[in-house]
C-alpha cells in the first residue's frame, strides 16, 4: 500500500508517504516539506526531506508551484488524504482554500482519491483529544516514534513550529487514512 497524508499551507506544507504492506510505522514512512529557511532545507534521519520554496511573482503561481511538488512528492500513492480547514482560521482563508482547491483539483485529474480528515480528528488519533495544541501532537509523535523532531531540526527554537508541527501532523494525517483503509477492508 502506497498513500499519502498532506499537512497543505501556503507557507509550510509538508507531505507523509507510507509504502509498506506491513502495519503503520515511522519506519516505513517518508516526509517531505517546504521552507523558506535555507538551513532546514536539507534531508534528516534518511527519511525527513526539506526543500526551499521556489521564488513566485504572483500567488496564482504559488499556487501551482506547492500543488505541483505536493503532486510529485506524492507519485505512486493510491490515495491521499490532506487534514482538513481549521474552522477558526483567520487571516488568508480564501488563499488558503484556493491553494488547497488546486491542489484537489490536481489530484483530482490524475483519479487519486482524496480525503479530507478534520483537524480534530487527527488531533483525537494522536493525542485522545480533539483541542490538542503543537506541543501535545508532537509529545505524542516523540512517544510513538521515538525520534524528537524539534531537537534533531529545530532545537535553537522556543517551541513547536514549522516544519516541525506540519512533519507531525502529515504523519498522524497519514495514519488516520491507513486506518481508514485498513476497516473499510476488514
Amino acid at each position: 500500500m502506497i498513500i499519502a497524508g498532506i499537512d497543505y499551507s501556503l507557507n509550510g506544507p509538508a507531505i507523509c508517504v507510507f509504502n509498506s504492506d506491513e502495519g503503520f510505522t515511522f519506519n516505513n514512512c517518508s516526509f517531505y516539506y517546504l521552507t523558506d529557511t535555507k538551513n532546514l532545507a536539507k534531508t534528516f534521519l534518511s527519511r525527513i526531506h526539506g526543500k526551499l520554496f521556489e521564488t513566485y511573482n504572483h500567488d496564482c503561481e504559488r499556487y501551482d508551484t506547492i500543488s505541483e511538488w505536493a503532486v510529485e512528492m506524492c507519485q505512486g500513492c493510491e490515495q491521499v488524504a490532506i487534514e482538513g480547514y481549521a474552522y477558526a482560521a483567520k487571516g488568508r482563508v480564501f488563499n488558503i482554500a484556493e491553494n488547497t482547491g488546486l491542489l484537489k483539483y490536481k489530484f483530482f485529474q490524475q483519479s487519486v482519491p482524496i480525503d479530507v480528515i478534520a483537524p480534530s480528528v487527527v488531533k483525537k488519533l494522536a493525542t485522545g483529544k480533539g483541542n490538542a495544541d503543537k506541543t501535545a501532537m508532537h509529545d505524542a509523535f516523540v512517544k510513538e516514534t521515538k525520534h524528537n523532531l524539534f531537537n534533531l531540526i529545530t532545537p535553537n527554537r522556543k517551541g513547536i513550529g514549522n516544519p516541525i508541527s506540519d512533519i507531525v501532523d502529515s504523519y498522524y494525517v497519514c495514519k488516520g487514512l491507513y486506518y481508514d483503509i485498513i476497516s473499510q477492508n476488514s
